[in-house]
């Protein structure tokens, strides 16, 4: 393997996450309909040739921008501790600077896409994940329900920004979510945030 490839292979991993960083902020600020390919490939300081032979399409580096954030959160710490993980993202401000914004994406966008891409990206995985932390032989179901209660919370907290939610502190929201999470997945770990 020449250094000439090695340095390609590292410019290629550079470029797509860069196309991915700027992908997840731009869906998150706009939706998945007025985000454009053009603004993406801009952010990222590529142009759109190259965006869409690293993509194919807007559907698939929508997908890919997800499910890419997605799955580091799974690999941020223990399985135990991804519920708090997920509500650190649903629950940080929407003008946070530091807000996790994959979700926030899912969430404002209309139409089937969000809904679809973390369904196929993501669902599968965090239910294996979520449902490990009960013998109970329903745990998929179990941790299904708190995915769907995980969305709605970042729908109505940030999207629709439902009072008392939308301004409620966010250590408080998070452990009464856990606490009721433990019911249903009792190897929850309830410590929020995740140390």
């Amino acid at each position: 393997m020449s250094d000439e490839s090695g340095t390609r292979r590292r410019d290629s991993a550079a470029t797509t996450a860069a196309i991915l960083a700027a992908a997840r902020e731009l869906f998150a600020e706009r939706g998945y309909e007025r985000a454009t390919v053009r603004d993406i490939a801009a952010r990222a300081g590529v142009n759109q040739a190259l965006l869409f032979r690293y993509f194919g399409t807007k559907d698939e580096l929508f997908r890919a921008a997800i499910a890419d954030r997605g799955r580091q959160v799974l690999t941020e710490g223990p399985t135990a501790g991804l519920l708090a993980r997920l509500l650190v993202r649903a629950l940080a401000p929407t003008d946070s600077a530091t807000r996790e914004q994959w979700l926030q994406a899912a969430l404002r966008s209309g139409g089937d896409e969000g809904a679809a891409a973390i369904r196929r990206e993501l669902g599968d995985e965090y239910v294996r994940a979520l449902s490990s932390l009960t013998d109970d032989a329903d745990g998929e179901l179990r941790a299904d329900l708190l995915l769907a209660w995980l969305l709605g919370i970042g729908l109505l907290r940030s999207v629709h920004q439902r009072e008392p939610l939308a301004s409620a502190d966010t250590a408080a929201v998070a452990e009464h979510v856990l606490r009721a999470a433990q019911v249903l997945l009792p190897g929850i770990d309830v410590n929020f945030p995740q140390a």
